[in-house]
């Protein structure tokens, strides 16, 4: 599905019946919200929102929330870093307000790519929901099971899933979607990259036919033009920054280096003041960058699908609280983590698709913040970079440099690392504590093993 250039497509027609009460859906020609306050929010999450300090919706939020406030299945495109999760948050909470869900029922739910999505959106709509007296949960892979699963069984009204893993709860009866009357696709262009599509199909089946749905992403492919005609009815269409880079404040560098000295390079890029992230192509090749860089006195931590869940969290919290100043992902960090104060993010392996370069970017200059995107590419990835960067309508500044090059000490902050080895000394994770009207686990027995809670390495 494409957007033609522009700030806002509008497709409107009448309104789709929805479990949840409606509001007038809006009119045509109404223009984005000015403030929280023109909206019909409640009151407790515009007093929520002010202690946030947020008075004015940023554009995909002022596009969108007339729209999905009124109940309006909505289909909404903003760059990554928009404000997506408040704009369909908001609504979600707003129309969920005053229910209770039943035990393993949940009332909506938004499904998300990745583990580290989903625990972005969950703290993003925390205090709001908290204000509304609404109970989350949130279900990925890589942790307890039985522990997601007891914590659905004791209820909550709002559900952030990776699909994956709500499959295995499903397949388990641990929990049912019939109740679910606001559904919302998050970043669904990932999760059918991901090859998600059959599962969040099957997902989308089970939820309440008559209800809301919404999908928001920065970017769209012909997948998600499947998701969208099957499951949207009459979708109010809004895009804002159609070209999801065409922002004015991230600058866009390609620094051109030769094979024999560009992991020095980004060494040096690395041993800059302040955090980074860097971005390779292959679990190896951050496993390998990490290590090099730990030789080189250069606090880095490594960020991909080979590790495990209180891994990847530890890793993060390492890089949030500065213990790390050097993040080495893969792909699996390109959408859901946000840092704030982060201004550089290095493409040490150039992306092989344009939307791929403009999720890895899209970690810095995030909510009107600014930032730089630097690319190190080899003289054997001129063509496809240049290709690419074209796909993406984005006309980098271009340098050739070499280890200890002014251009890159003034592109990237770029400094000589001290060679003195460090090691990263992970923190002690902190235990979780006991959900309420959860038993503590008891001893096994002597001679008797252990049963461990059932684990699933689904839903990313």
């Amino acid at each position: 599905m494409r957007f033609p250039e522009g700030l806002f497509v509008t497709r409107v027609s009448a309104p789709r019946p929805s479990a949840a009460p409606k509001t007038s859906a809006p009119a045509p020609s109404d223009p984005p919200a000015g403030s929280f306050d023109e909206l019909p929010l409640a009151p407790a999450l515009l007093t929520a929102l002010r202690d946030q300090g947020l008075s004015t919706p940023f554009p995909i939020q002022a596009a969108t929330l007339p729209a999905t406030l009124a109940g309006r299945d909505v289909l909404g495109r903003g760059r990554t870093g928009s404000g997506k999760t408040l704009a369909f948050g908001l609504a979600l909470l707003s129309r969920t307000a005053g229910r209770r869900a039943q035990s393993k029922r949940p009332l909506a739910l938004v499904l998300v790519p990745t583990r580290e999505l989903a625990g972005q959106v969950t703290d993003a709509l925390a205090p709001y929901a908290t204000a509304l007296g609404l109970r989350t949960a949130t279900v990925v892979g890589g942790t307890s099971l039985n522990r997601q699963a007891d914590t659905l069984r004791r209820g909550a009204e709002v559900l952030v899933a990776t699909p994956g893993r709500l499959a295995d709860l499903l397949d388990r009866g641990a929990c049912a979607l019939d109740d679910v009357a606001i559904t919302v696709l998050d970043e669904a262009d990932q999760m059918t990259d991901m090859g998600f599509l059959p599962q969040v199909t099957r997902l989308m089946q089970k939820v309440a036919p008559d209800g809301q749905r919404m999908l928001f992403s920065a970017t769209l492919d012909r997948n998600v033009d499947k998701l969208v005609r099957r499951f949207l009815t009459d979708p109010v269409t809004r895009s804002v920054d159609p070209s999801a880079a065409t922002v004015t404040t991230m600058e866009h560098h390609v620094l051109y280096v030769d094979d024999d000295v560009k992991r020095a390079t980004a060494a040096e890029i690395a041993a800059r003041e302040g955090r980074v992230i860097m971005f390779v192509d292959t679990k190896r090749g951050a496993d390998r960058l990490t290590k090099h860089l730990l030789a080189q006195g250069v606090r880095a931590a490594a960020l991909h699908g080979g590790k495990s869940q209180p891994q990847r969290t530890r890793t993060l919290e390492q890089f949030r609280t500065g213990v790390a100043s050097v993040l080495i992902a893969t792909n699996v960090a390109a959408r859901g983590i946000h840092i704030d104060g982060l201004d550089l993010v290095v493409n040490v392996d150039p992306p092989t698709e344009a939307k791929d370069y403009l999720h890895r970017g899209g970690r810095t200059a995030r909510a009107g913040e600014s930032g730089t995107v630097v690319t190190l590419v080899t003289p054997a990835q001129r063509r496809d970079m240049t290709r690419l960067m074209r796909q993406a309508k984005i006309t980098p500044a271009t340098a050739t440099v070499r280890p200890g090059h002014a251009d890159l000490i003034r592109i990237t902050g770029a400094r000589t690392p001290t060679g003195t080895p460090v090691q990263l000394t992970p923190p002690a994770p902190s235990p979780a504590p006991a959900a309420p009207g959860t038993a503590r686990r008891r001893r096994p027995r002597r001679g008797r093993p252990s049963r461990r809670p059932a684990q699933s390495s689904k839903g990313a």
